[in-house]
């Protein structure tokens, strides 16, 4: 035969295309959607599944560097001075965080035996009332209501154009309470408390650390954890 007589008419070119359809439509099948679908079967392609990961251990809680010890006359305590385990929280009456974390250490000392709860000073440097307030809330303590005076700062504001309204509210001296405030008498004190919970690896607000009196062991609980993380540190430390 020759080639010119090979037309579309001849009937091994119209088998030919057929067999050509069928092998180009079934490749077209077999990547359709990940799946074979040939006459209705609808049958899922096997994925090869990855190997899962072990999992990763979690860190175990840092100890805290050199703490200056607590001092009765320097420090105001809440709760039992003797208690077992005392929780340093360095803290910034601006803070949000802080303010939302008050409530969770009220209620620990509340709740857990033989635990006590001082709070140091950590004013931030972008808070700009926050110096001011640390240093209201020790001229209140002048007057023995140092934790009624945090109390109503955190659910109030720190705000240094309501600082002697809270002390009027509290029933303080009001002349006392502008003199001592006027002198920056305890800025130093606020200073030096920042400075020490820096030293003990204090990197922001709420610092928590919480401390073992009789071993000396202790743990850093950074920010406003939930009653259940501290509860867990402090029977770690038990």
């Amino acid at each position: 035969m020759s080639k010119e007589s090979f037309t579309a008419n001849t009937p091994w070119f119209g088998i030919s295309m057929v067999l050509i359809g069928v092998i180009v439509g079934y490749g077209a099948a077999t990547v359709s959607g990940g799946s074979v679908n040939i006459g209705g079967a609808n049958k899922p392609s096997v994925a090869a599944q990855p190997t899962p990961a072990a999992p990763t251990p979690a860190p175990a809680p840092a100890p805290a560097g050199e703490v200056p010890e607590v001092d009765p006359d320097q420090d105001y305590i809440r709760g039992d001075e003797d208690a077992l385990i005392t929780v340093i929280e360095y803290s910034d009456f601006e803070c949000p965080f802080c303010s939302r974390h008050h409530p969770t250490m009220k209620q620990l000392v509340a709740e857990v035996d033989d635990v006590n709860w001082v709070l140091r000073h950590y004013p931030l440097g972008f808070h700009p009332n926050a110096q001011k307030a640390s240093e209201a809330s020790e001229c209140a303590g002048e007057q023995g209501k140092f934790w009624e005076y945090a109390d109503m700062l955190f659910e109030k504001g720190a705000d240094n154009t309501q600082l002697e309204t809270y002390a009027a509210d509290l029933g303080l001296d009001a002349g006392d309470f502008k003199d001592c405030l006027d002198s920056g008498k305890y800025a130093q004190k606020v200073t030096d408390q920042m400075a020490g919970g820096t030293a003990a690896g204090i990197r922001g607000t709420p610092g928590n650390i919480v401390i073992n009196n009789e071993t000396g062991k202790s743990q850093i609980v950074s920010g406003a954890q939930p009653l259940e993380a501290f509860k867990a540190a402090v029977e770690a430390l038990k």
